[in-house]
């Protein structure tokens, strides 16, 4: 890990990153979202889950799928999908002490709504450790993995690529972060369209756990500090 000890710039991903995917909220703003497709369009929910799927595989995100078709409010959608219920969340003492630790700017980089990165991140209390929220609205709709979110974030927080890193559990969006230079982290997610591309060369590191692998770079640092 010695290639991190110049990293300033900090960019975490939210659902599946900034808590363990395993709590299931993604999984309710999921069905949100067929929900939402269903009464939208007058369709049954079987029918909405297809329009979900495809519409997130060919355009990035649901939303972009059903603003490009449907012409709908985003902000009536955004609202809707993130209307859950997050008390499956607990507070994060370990994983709020270690980005306490990382020195430089910290961002959150999401395709989501800044409210629900709000919502999350005051829940598992590490809402006030960041410097910054960019969330789907901020890239003009325009959802990760393209590239022009990815540069409009670098040029909005004066990031240097050089010395970032990404955290993210959709290993596809790793990729245009690898390409402008940053370093990148693949939070493992065992769903089959995360994973997709996690073998890949764009993606330098792996873990389990946010915490943990913050954990090791922050001694990694001390250590360095010390010697």
């Amino acid at each position: 890990m010695n290639d991190l000890n110049n990293i300033k710039y900090w960019l975490f991903d939210l659902d599946n990153t900034l808590y363990d995917g395993a709590t299931k909220v993604f999984e309710q703003v999921d069905k949100k979202m067929t929900k939402f497709i269903s009464e939208k369009l007058n369709i049954n929910k079987e029918e909405a889950r297809k329009i979900q799927k495809n519409y997130f595989q060919e355009y990035n995100t649901t939303l972009n799928g059903m603003i490009k078709h449907h012409k709908i409010d985003a902000d009536e959608f955004l609202e809707f999908v993130h209307d859950v219920d997050l008390n499956f969340l607990s507070k994060d003492e370990v994983l709020e002490d270690e980005i306490k630790k990382l020195e430089g700017k910290k961002i959150i980089f999401t395709n989501g709504s800044r409210a629900h990165a709000e919502n999350v991140t005051k829940r598992i209390g590490i809402d006030k450790l960041f410097d910054g929220i960019f969330d789907i609205r901020d890239s003009e709709f325009i959802p990760k993995p393209s590239k022009e979110p990815y540069k409009k974030l670098v040029e909005n927080y004066k990031i240097e690529p050089q010395y970032c890193i990404f955290f993210e559990d959709i290993a596809r969006n790793l990729k245009p972060a690898h390409e402008l230079g940053m370093k990148t982290v693949w939070i493992k997610n065992d769903e089959p369209w995360a994973a997709k591309f996690s073998d890949a060369e764009f993606i330098n590191y792996k873990t389990d756990k946010l915490s943990n692998f913050l954990r090791k770079i922050n001694e990694t640092r001390w250590s360095r500090k010390n010697y």
